[in-house]
């Protein structure tokens, strides 16, 4: 590995797709919507700058894009990155797959040039699915392959890992999928609470001064 050319700033990014983004181009703030703004208020983060680096409909391929100027050049402390869904939801609305080891090879590319780049500290948070249509059912044959790689790369790189999948599903069965997510991908208000509350309570420690 080659030695970080410059040292991380105390910022925090967050990075996706639409459940990341979540208007966040649209507000002068910049945080958007969703759970990167319920994150932002809370004390664990108080002080600290938050960065909303998240696109709609972006897969891993699309961050490759985009990865030197939107995250590479912000040289944050904390990098966390939600990013999947889409990969799988193309599949099945597109005929565009995204296979496992596609999505896998993406992934730790991105990876790799972040620690190579500054060695921020790395949140790998699950892609999810909250099934509310029959048919979603079936997307656990495609979706479930990539939550495993994201398992991978977590010990590989000696990230945190986040379980969205696991314990939004857990919420869900006590809510109903629809509570938190009402076409099974993108939360409600009440889904991205419980998305920041699953953050905080996995990598929350990693705020502490």
């Amino acid at each position: 590995m080659t030695e970080p050319t410059s040292s991380p700033s105390p910022s925090v990014l967050f990075v996706g797709d639409s459940v990341t983004d979540c208007g966040r181009r649209d507000d002068p703030e910049g945080l958007g919507q969703g759970y990167v703004r319920v994150l932002a208020g809370t004390p664990q983060l108080a002080g600290r700058a938050v960065l909303n680096r998240g696109i709609s409909g972006n897969r891993v391929v699309d961050l490759e894009e985009r990865w030197a100027d939107d995250v590479l050049a912000a040289e944050a402390g904390v990098v966390s990155i939600l990013i999947g869904i889409n990969d799988t939801w193309r599949r099945y609305d597109s005929d565009d797959p995204t296979s496992a080891e596609d999505y896998e090879a993406g992934y730790r590319r991105l990876l790799t040039a972040l620690v190579e780049r500054s060695q921020p500290t790395l949140v790998l948070m699950e892609p999810f699915l909250l099934p509310v249509r029959p048919e979603q059912e079936g997307w656990r044959e495609d979706l479930d392959p990539k939550i495993a790689v994201v398992h991978r790369l977590a010990e590989e790189f000696g990230a945190v890992l986040v379980p969205t999948d696991v314990e939004l599903t857990r919420l869900a069965g006590e809510t109903g999928a629809a509570a938190l997510a009402s076409d099974g991908v993108h939360p409600t208000a009440e889904g991205h609470a419980a998305m920041a509350a699953i953050w905080l309570a996995h990598a929350g420690h990693l705020l502490v001064d």
